[in-house]
């Protein structure tokens, strides 16, 4: 950041930035300038306030906290590191510093105070005043890069994680986020309430339960969900990629990505058209990033339906390999009844062949037998002759 611009010129919501319960959540350090009103609590790694700055909430800091003049806590104070409480600031909670603490005159804390290191009872100079003065004196001993270091260490500007900047005079609450300045919010930020200010730039895959109206510009980036109207005094609106506003849009000229979905009605005064172009002038939002990404989205569908073609095969070969089985079954079955029925029928053919065999034997010695009687009678006949032969004789 160049040193004669001014940190706190914009609302700025970095990227991850969520409202959990009437918390407002960050990673990263929180400043707020002078004379604002945040209806939250605020979590993050350090909160610096500038003086007269109301707080709804707790303060939960991992790292220092830092309230001036005449700041007002509705409820604890809880510091990681140190502690810096200007004169007449009042705290409904308690204070628990980990680290020392720094405190002023006429300090009022309802539920009392501990801290684990130094106890110093005297008016920290005002965080304004004192980067001022600090500065001031880099720069007249030419120490250039220090002031630039010193600068971007109190914005986290070397830092992936870049801070909460709430301008002087914002007003910031569960139903309006409002601000005299332009506003810009990062990537897969959650936010609620109605957002007011000078322009609005809101980033990729955002929530945000309620509506954007600016003075000047208004964008929306891709995947970005709006739960409210878009409407611009002056500017115009673009809608990138993906973007789903749940409300109407009105502008000068509304710009709309063809991919992009309105649950509303859409007023341009001076027209409306669609577009494929990016909306955010970052490097992955360009025609040829775009283009490179819908290839990998549709690498990825063809690979999903092609496992998905494979998985029906495989489950048809296993409906198929079932079936198999289940007819393999069948067929055992139908050949075991089918040996249980013939072995009865062959039964009962063994049991009329023993039943006849009987009947021949019977008639075979019956012929014997008369056979051998007329055998007899011829020999008694025979005799007979021959004794009737010698008589005559």
């Amino acid at each position: 950041m160049p040193l004669g611009s001014d940190p706190l010129s914009e609302l700025a919501i970095p990227d991850g930035t969520t409202v959990e319960e009437h918390d407002l959540v960050t990673d990263g350090d929180v400043i707020i300038g002078g004379q604002s009103t945040i209806e939250f609590g605020v979590r993050g790694r350090s909160v610096i306030a500038d003086e007269r700055v109301r707080f709804g909430g707790h303060i939960e800091a991992e790292g220092d906290c830092r309230l001036d003049m005449w700041c007002d806590v509705e409820d604890n104070v809880l510091v990681g590191e140190d502690a810096y409480i200007g004169e007449r600031v009042h705290i409904g909670g308690e204070l628990r510093v980990a680290g020392d603490l720094d405190i002023g005159d006429d300090v009022d804390i309802e539920n009392g105070f501990e801290a684990n290191g130094w106890i110093v009872i005297r008016n920290p100079m005002p965080t304004i005043v004192f980067l001022f003065v600090y500065l001031s004196q880099l720069l007249r001993i030419g120490e250039d890069d220090a002031a630039a270091d010193l600068v971007n260490e109190m914005l986290g500007e070397d830092d992936d994680q870049k801070p909460i900047l709430v301008p002087r005079g914002a007003s910031v609450s569960d139903d309006a986020w409002r601000v005299s300045t332009p506003a810009t919010i990062g990537d897969d930020c959650r936010l609620h309430g109605n957002i007011r200010a000078e322009s609005l730039e809101v980033g990729r895959d955002n929530v945000i339960f309620g509506s954007l109206r600016g003075r000047e510009d208004v964008i929306v980036g891709k995947g970005t969900e709006i739960k409210g109207d878009v409407t611009t005094r002056n500017g115009d609106v673009r809608v990138g990629p993906g973007a789903k506003i749940w409300g109407d849009i009105s502008a000068s000229t509304v710009e709309l990505h063809e991919n992009a979905t309105v649950d509303g009605k859409i007023r341009a005064r001076d027209g409306m058209r669609m577009h494929t172009n990016e909306v955010l002038s970052r490097p992955d939002e360009s025609a040829a990033a775009m283009a490179e990404m819908a290839e990998e989205l549709e690498a990825a569908d063809k690979g999903a339906a092609d496992d998905s073609e494979g998985d029906d095969d495989a489950a048809t070969d296993e409906s198929e390999t079932v079936t198999d089985e289940e007819s393999a079954d069948a067929s055992a079955t139908d050949d075991s009844e089918e040996t249980t029925s013939t072995a009865p029928e062959e039964s009962s053919d063994e049991e009329t062949t023993a039943t006849d065999t009987p009947d021949a034997t019977e008639t075979q010695t019956a012929n014997d037998e008369e056979a051998t009687a007329g055998t007899a009678a011829d020999d008694d006949s025979d005799g007979d002759d021959t004794e009737e032969t010698a008589q005559a004789e």
